[in-house]
């Protein structure tokens, strides 16, 4: 049923371990919180050298059931959570130089490997062939996990989720106990385990099923060939301190909230809603820690229309009418964004310059993440409780909740069509709280991981800050943003995104199964069961896991 092993070239992948000078920037992501210590780090720089490597790590295992000591795979290496530098692993395997991004004229469709990042796969694609992946703004993201987990970006609104234009994918597998083999998966393999494993890869997020090597779309749309966009930001001072009004805060956000539910169902928001097609329009509100001073919005519509002005105007001032909300510029970097004071008036662009001036990664540092989908907009307990938090007992100049206008093209998909089932959402929340050590703890005279390994409290603020906020926003129903059950059909969640993995999901502290619900459905909702018969089939061995990776049948 599988596809038959490919005749590959001779192999030849690098070996990093101990003692070698590039060891300890390979044993690490961006996320500095996470530093393993695997034996090596295979850098592989074809599908070859993939094979080559699990075929060298699978032997050692042969005497377990599964093996003791994880192999993990990073592309772009964000690292979330410790899915990929945990303390159980054995061997990393760094796909991030294969990076080939080309048209394939045998497939029909055009090829991203694993391992190309979000810039390199925008320019390589636009440059050559006028087309887009509707794919993340962070340049530093590596297609593997991106894709894997779903994918959106600016675009999404306009042209869907990256995975809508998934056609084939290459995974290297371990079907058998020693041995590993390249299978291609396409959307139409008259195979249904092959189907299976393509359908995971459209949502299923990595880590799960084997090794991603390369991805073919078909499909692509074309972006605009300008993009009209502006940054503005609103100082803190006009919602807290002495002079500040909390309301103006919360009637900001739940004027942007209204907005996008508004052009959902066609019932309130603004005039222009009714005169005015807004599927091109995508929005980063960044709803920043007070320490900040600024809170912030990114905007970007369709340049080459008539009306574009006039639908930004019409956006920003009914979320925000001057001159109650006096205007400042965005000077600040605000998460992973950095400032873009620039674009404080409206600027028209070619859309690869835009991209490239909205590019962000941030500096590596130490990070926490959650996320949830919300089909409606922020209750009024939910905007106290943002405004509390943002504003009492925590200063972190560093520290937001980013929300993300969704919907448009991603909602027209059927929910079972790609493994992803959040279909019918208006906003994606990301909440983040980033930190560097700032302490010797171990007295050796320099800042570095050590010191959060000798003194867990440094980390300890910043996880109780994001931990509580998260648990207060979605205190009616059990700490987490819930899916809707024929039990409570009205609430305003959907769900958590795989991309932004969050242990906190898996610990009945944090989401006690008998109020809330399972982490695997959280992100994946009914899709699960056909997630985890793909693994079943793909991955008996459970070779490829992490903290929550999708569980063979039975599996706790």
């Amino acid at each position: 049923m599988p596809a038959a092993p490919r005749q590959l070239p001779p192999v030849g992948p690098t070996e990093v371990g101990p003692g070698d000078p590039r060891y300890e920037a390979l044993r690490r992501g961006f996320n500095q919180r996470w530093v393993a210590s695997p034996d090596y780090v295979v850098v592989a720089t074809s599908t070859a050298d993939v094979l080559a490597a699990l075929n060298t790590y699978l032997p050692g295992t042969a005497g377990s059931a599964s093996p003791p000591r994880r192999i993990t795979v990073r592309s772009g290496g964000h690292c979330y959570e410790n899915f990929v530098c945990g303390d159980d692993v054995a061997v990393i395997l760094d796909v991030s130089t294969m990076d080939g991004v080309y048209y394939d004229a045998e497939m029909e469709a055009y090829c991203v490997e694993a391992g190309a990042t979000n810039w390199h796969s925008v320019t390589q694609l636009y440059r050559r062939y006028g087309l887009a992946l509707p794919g993340g703004s962070c340049y530093s993201v590596g297609a593997g996990g991106h894709i894997s987990g779903g994918g959106f970006g600016l675009l999404s609104r306009l042209h869907g989720l990256t995975v809508d234009y998934l056609y084939a994918v290459e995974v290297v597998t371990v079907r058998d106990r020693t041995h590993a083999e390249v299978t291609v998966a396409r959307k139409d393999s008259p195979e249904p385990a092959l189907q299976d494993l393509w359908w995971a890869h459209t949502g299923g997020g990595g880590g799960n099923f084997g090794v991603v090597t390369r991805y073919w779309f078909r499909g692509l749309p074309e972006p605009p060939s300008q993009v009209l966009t502006r940054a503005v930001a609103w100082d803190w001072s006009l919602f807290a301190g002495p002079e500040g009004d909390p309301d103006k805060f919360k009637s900001l956000v739940h004027r942007y909230g209204e907005f996008f539910v508004a052009e959902r169902t066609g019932e309130g928001g603004p005039g222009c809603l009714r005169d005015f097609d807004y599927s091109d329009l995508f929005t980063l509100f960044k709803l920043t820690n007070h320490a900040k001073g600024k809170i912030g919005l990114v905007v970007q519509l369709d340049g080459t229309r008539d009306d574009s002005i006039e639908r930004l105007n019409c956006f920003l001032n009914w979320i925000a009418p001057e001159p109650a909300y006096p205007q400042a510029v965005f000077d600040l970097p605000m998460g992973e964004q950095p400032p873009l004071s620039d674009q404080f008036i409206p600027t028209r662009l070619p859309w690869l310059t835009a991209t490239q001036n909205f590019n962000g990664s941030g500096p590596s540092r130490c990070g926490k993440y959650k996320s949830a989908y919300h089909t409606g907009n922020f209750t009024e307990r939910q905007l106290g409780v943002l405004f509390d938090r943002l504003t009492t007992g925590y200063s972190n100049e560093d520290a937001l909740v980013q929300v993300d206008s969704y919907g448009g093209r991603v909602n027209d998909v059927d929910p079972f069509a790609t493994a992803v089932p959040q279909r019918s959402s208006v906003l994606k929340l990301q909440y983040q709280t980033y930190w560097s050590w700032d302490d010797d703890a171990n007295h050796d005279g320099v800042f570095d991981y050590q010191d959060a390994l000798a003194d867990p409290e440094i980390a300890a603020p910043h996880l109780e800050w994001i931990r509580g906020l998260y648990q207060d926003m979605y205190a009616e129903t059990g700490g987490v943003p819930v899916l809707p059950t024929p039990e409570s059909p009205d609430v305003n969640t959907d769900g958590c995104y795989i991309n932004y993995p969050d242990v906190d999901l898996g610990d009945p502290a944090f989401n006690d199964p008998e109020d809330g619900q399972p982490w695997h459905h959280l992100y994946y909702g009914a899709n699960y069961a056909r997630l985890q018969r793909a693994k079943a089939f793909w991955d008996p061995r459970d070779v490829f896991r992490h903290a929550q990776s999708v569980r063979l049948p039975g599996a706790p």
